[in-house]
C-alpha cells in the first residue's frame, strides 16, 4: 500500500504541473481517434497526454486478466481467475530539469485473484507470469544515466534480475513463468532471487563495445525479501524492504548481434553468461556429519558451501521473414543454464521455442507461439527424495524433470487490448513431490486466456 501513496504522490504532482499552465484543453488539438484504433483505451484526455509527453511525463496503466481451466492431472479440476494491475510513471529528466540523459522510473503492481498453479496443478514452474500472492507492491524504482554518446548506460535503484538479464526477447511472449525468469534462479536461490514480484536494490552497467559487442554487469541484494521459512512474497509485503545486507548476486553478459535494419541477413542476438551468488547454501542430501538428511541418526542440520554460481547461453534469431517485412517472420530461441547440483534443486535449464509474428494475411502484429521449458532436478534433491523413501519418510521420491510445452497465440485486437489464448502441457509436475494422499501428481492440461488493456 505504500506504493500506491508514493506513486500516486508523484503523479499528483505531475498532473498539477502539467496542468499549472493550461486551465482547459488545447482546442487546436487533431480531432478524436476512434476506440479501436487508440494506442491506449482511454485515448489522449483531450491533448493532456500529448502535452505530458512534451514535458517528459509519461504515465501508464496496464491491467491483464487471466481465466484458466485445468482440464486433467494436476491436484484437481477446475477453474481460476487472476490479474495484475501495474500502474508506472516515467520521466525524462532531460526535459523536466535539464539532467542530460538521465531518466526516472517507477512502478507498482495491484496482484488479484487465484493463481492455476497453487490452486489446481501442484506445478513448480506456474502456468501464468502473473501468478503471486496477492498484495499491493512497489517493484521498480530507479534513475538511469546514459553517456558517451549512448553507449554507455547505468542505472540505479530497484527493479528485478528478469528484467535485463538472462533473457531471450522471443521468450517474453508466453505465459509460463518460466520463459521470463528461468527456473533455476527461482529454485535454487534465496526467497527464489530478485524476481516478479519481488524486486531489490540494484545497479546494472551497459557498456556497448563494438556496433555489435556489449558488455552488461549487474549486482542485487543476494535476498529480497530476507531469511524467514514463510511466503518470501509476504516478508517483504509492500515490496519497500529495500534490503542491502544479504551478500551479492551478480551477474555479467557478453552480447553479440547481428543483422540490422541497415545491413543484409537476418536479425539477432546471442549472449553469454554467468551469475555469482556470495551467500552459503545447503547440501541437499547431507548434514554437518555426513549422514542423510532423511536418516532417522541426522542431526538435521545441513552441510553448507559458501557460494553458487551459474553458466546460460542465450539465442534470439530471426530464421526467416517476407520481402520487404522488418518485423513479420519466423524467429526461434533457446536458453541453457547449469549450477552445480551438490547445493542446488536445480541443476539444468533449458527453454528453446519459434515464434511466428504475422501469421495471416492482415494481421501483421499477431504472434503464434510453440515453446518447453526444461527443469532438471538436480542428483542431489534425487538422493534425498531416495533416502526419504528408504527410511520410510516420503512414499515417492522425485522424478527427474518438470516439463512445460506451451502453445500461445496473441491477437491484437487494437493497439490498447491484446487477447492471448494459451494451452499448457505440464509433465511431471512439481518434478513427483506427492500431493496430500501421497501419490505424485499426474500430467496436467490448462488452457486458458489473457486480455491485457492498456488504459
Amino acid at each position: 500500500m505504500m506504493f500506491r501513496t508514493g506513486a500516486t504522490t508523484i503523479l499528483a504532482m505531475a498532473v498539477a504541473g502539467s496542468l499549472s499552465g493550461h486551465a482547459m484543453a488545447d482546442p487546436a488539438v487533431d480531432q478524436p481517434v476512434g476506440i479501436w484504433d487508440r494506442d491506449t483505451l482511454t485515448g489522449d484526455w483531450g491533448g493532456i497526454r500529448e502535452r505530458w509527453a512534451k514535458q517528459g511525463i509519461t504515465p501508464g496503466l496496464l491491467e491483464q486478466s487471466d481465466l484458466w481451466g485445468n482440464l486433467s492431472g494436476g491436484q484437481r479440476t477446475g477453474v481460476v481467475y487472476n490479474g495484475l494491475t501495474t500502474l508506472s510513471l516515467k520521466l525524462d529528466l532531460d526535459t523536466i530539469a535539464g539532467w542530460t540523459g538521465a531518466t526516472f522510473f517507477v512502478s507498482g503492481f495491484q496482484i488479484h485473484g487465484r493463481g492455476p498453479s497453487i490452486n489446481l496443478v501442484g506445478n513448480l514452474q506456474t502456468v501464468s507470469n502473473i501468478e503471486a500472492t496477492r498484495s499491493n507492491k512497489l517493484y521498480n524504482l530507479w534513475i538511469e544515466q546514459v553517456a558517451l554518446d549512448g553507449r554507455l548506460n547505468i542505472r540505479i535503484g530497484q527493479e528485478g534480475a528478469s528484467d535485463e538479464m538472462m533473457l531471450p526477447k522471443l521468450g517474453a511472449m508466453f505465459i509460463n513463468s518460466s520463459f521470463g525468469y528461468p527456473a533455476l534462479l527461482a529454485f535454487d536461490l534465496p526467497s527464489g532471487g530478485p524476481n516478479y514480484p519481488i524486486a531489490a536494490p540494484m545497479v546494472r552497467v551497459q557498456y556497448k563495445l563494438t556496433d555489435r559487442l556489449t558488455l552488461v554487469g549487474a549486482a542485487f541484494d543476494g535476498d529480497p525479501a530476507g531469511p524467514g521459512t514463510n511466503d518470501p512474497q509476504i516478508r517483504d509485503y509492500t515490496g519497500t524492504a529495500f534490503r542491502l545486507r544479504d551478500g551479492v548476486l551478480a551477474f555479467a553478459e557478453l552480447w553479440y548481434a547481428v543483422g540490422s535494419d541497415q545491413e543484409d541477413g537476418l536479425p539477432g542476438t546471442y549472449k553469454i553468461g554467468t551469475w555469482y551468488h556470495s551467500g552459503r547454501f545447503n547440501d541437499p542430501v547431507h548434514d554437518t556429519a555426513g549422514r542423510s538428511l532423511a536418516s532417522p541418526t541426522s542431526n538435521g542440520i545441513a552441510r553448507t558451501y559458501r557460494g553458487d554460481q551459474a553458466f546460460y547461453a542465450v539465442v534470439d534469431q530471426m530464421i526467416w521473414r517476407p520481402a520487404g517485412s522488418k518485423d513479420r517472420g519466423l524467429g526461434v530461441f533457446g536458453l541453457v543454464m547449469t549450477a552445480p547440483d551438490d547445493r542446488n534443486f536445480t541443476s539444468v535449464y533449458i527453454e528453446a521455442g519459434l515464434n511466428w509474428t504475422g501469421p495471416f494475411p492482415g494481421r501483421d502484429k499477431d504472434v503464434a507461439g510453440l515453446a518447453f521449458a526444461y527443469a532438471n532436478v538436480g542428483s542431489a534433491q534425487r538422493a534425498l527424495g531416495a533416502d526419504q523413501m528408504r527410511f520410510g519418510t516420503a512414499a515417492s521420491g522425485f522424478k527427474g524433470h518438470e516439463t512445460i510445452i506451451e502453445l500461445t497465440y496473441q491477437y491484437q485486437v487494437a493497439p490498447w487490448l491484446v487477447v492471448q489464448p494459451d494451452v499448457q502441457y505440464v509433465i511431471n509436475p512439481g518434478a513427483g513431490l506427492p500431493n496430500a494422499t501421497g501419490v505424485a501428481l499426474k500430467d496436467s492440461v490448462v488452457a486458458g486466456v489473457r486480455a491485457a488493456i492498456t488504459f
